[in-house]
């Protein structure tokens, strides 16, 4: 667990960094953004691309290991709903809360630390996770907003195509696996350039995250440490039963899968439910307790995979 635990304190403690430099005011909001945005477009997507573009598509788009993951993920996601309902909230909110305790930062925190931690075989299945994630539940959520305004029809479905196809992790994967599937070389220099540009994805993001959460406050904690134990707990406890002993995967895969759905709630439910302002406060107290939880409990996670 210790040896565990002091291979991921450098995640954490570059994570810290970003904290304490937008806590002292070193980067501000638009700063912050901008150092995101970076990331986002530029250097995540490199890193996607690159993977992407080297793997055989079948080491992406598994059936079982997408069912694996997708099954025990919206049935969380209904768990989390239910309960959410029952509380007596709207089911907008009750959708944001579930976002909170099923998705997790499996593109700027998975991606980078577990393909260091566990090797590049790891990508193939976090790819597909975070595929699953964004297609899928990213588009559900919109929906369920929309549709909560009274919004319906084509104008909602070209609202949901349009964020897809501006999402630059979507259509990075996408070309990637196209660049794949075609078995086209890579030039030296091309391979150069992803390999520099993605390489700033790591700390960029870990930064960025740190940063971010500098502006989030933990109010209505009681409703966070649910939502941040139905993420890190009940999410890979699911993942990893429907896996192992439904699908039947190999353990190097199912030991993926456990460790991508014990990543902290992701960042971009906050922007999500901010833009269209329904529980943004919640959303913004779940990232950072769970954030700050995970600390320990995925090295725990790791720990007991190895």
């Amino acid at each position: 667990m210790l040896e565990i635990f002091l291979r991921t304190l450098p995640f954490f403690l570059v994570v810290g960094c970003g904290y304490g430099a937008a806590r002292a005011r070193m980067f501000g909001p638009a700063e912050v953004a901008a150092l995101t945005k970076f990331v986002f477009y530029f250097a995540l997507s490199a890193m996607l691309f690159n993977f992407a573009s080297k793997l055989p598509f079948e080491q992406i788009f598994n059936p079982a290991l997408g069912l694996a993951y997708f099954l025990p993920t919206l049935a969380l996601y209904l768990v989390v709903t239910a309960a959410a309902l029952r509380r007596g909230i709207g089911f907008a909110e009750a959708a944001v809360e579930a976002q909170c305790g099923v998705i997790g930062n499996v593109g700027f925190l998975a991606l980078p630390m577990l393909t260091m931690l566990l090797g590049s075989h790891a990508a193939g299945p976090i790819l597909m996770i975070l595929s699953i994630d964004l297609i899928f539940f990213g588009s559900l959520i919109v929906v369920i907003l929309v549709a909560a305004r009274g919004g319906a029809g084509l104008a909602l479905a070209g609202r949901v195509l349009t964020g897809l196809l501006q999402n630059p992790m979507v259509m990075s994967m996408a070309a990637g696996l196209l660049w794949s599937a075609l078995a086209l070389p890579m030039p030296r220099p091309a391979a150069d350039f992803l390999d520099l540009l993605g390489g700033a994805a790591t700390p960029g993001a870990l930064f960025a995250i740190g940063a971010s959460l500098a502006g989030k406050s933990a109010e209505r904690l009681g409703v966070a440490l649910w939502l941040s134990t139905a993420k890190l707990i009940l999410h890979p406890a699911a993942v990893g039963a429907m896996a192992w002993y439904v699908f039947d995967l190999p353990m190097q895969i199912v030991g993926v899968m456990i460790a991508a759905a014990a990543m902290p709630t992701a960042g971009n439910v906050y922007i999500i439910a901010q833009h269209y302002g329904v529980a943004p406060m919640r959303a913004s107290s779940t990232i950072l307790v769970s954030t700050t939880i995970s600390v320990l409990t995925l090295s725990a996670v790791i720990a007991l995979l190895n």
